[in-house]
């Protein structure tokens, strides 16, 4: 069993920056494939990121935020640049034991384990 727990979370001005944490427990770290997702209020949960042996972004992110990873923290980071308001959400970090593939990547269902998550807020 892989425990989750998100940091990093708060209040910025646009076209600022915040980096989320994600630190796990319980597992071999090195093993699994992490990912970010997102949550607006009254939205879906959406794929923001993703890590294994391919780095994958949601359009909507690309170019702004970068996932990385240190195995020897078992800790996956999410630098978020030139935030908007539209980023404004509830970040969720989880961690997937299956073999993916570009098509599957962004697909809730494809990963194990979540966190609690973490808000995000970018004011205007």
């Amino acid at each position: 069993q892989v425990q989750l727990v998100e940091s990093g979370g708060g209040l910025v001005q646009a076209g600022g920056s915040l980096r989320l944490s994600c630190a796990a427990s319980g597992g071999t770290f090195s093993s699994y494939a992490m990912g970010w997702f997102r949550q607006a209020p009254g939205k879906e949960r959406e794929f923001v990121a993703h890590i294994s042996w391919v780095t994958y972004y949601a359009d909507s992110v690309k170019g702004r935020f970068t996932i990385s990873r240190d195995n020897a923290k078992n800790t996956v980071y999410l630098q978020m640049n030139s935030l908007k308001p539209e980023d404004t959400a509830a970040y969720y970090c989880a961690a997937s034991g299956k073999k993916m593939t570009i098509a599957t990547i962004g697909q809730m269902g494809e990963y194990d384990y979540w966190g609690q998550g973490t808000q995000v807020t970018v004011s205007s």
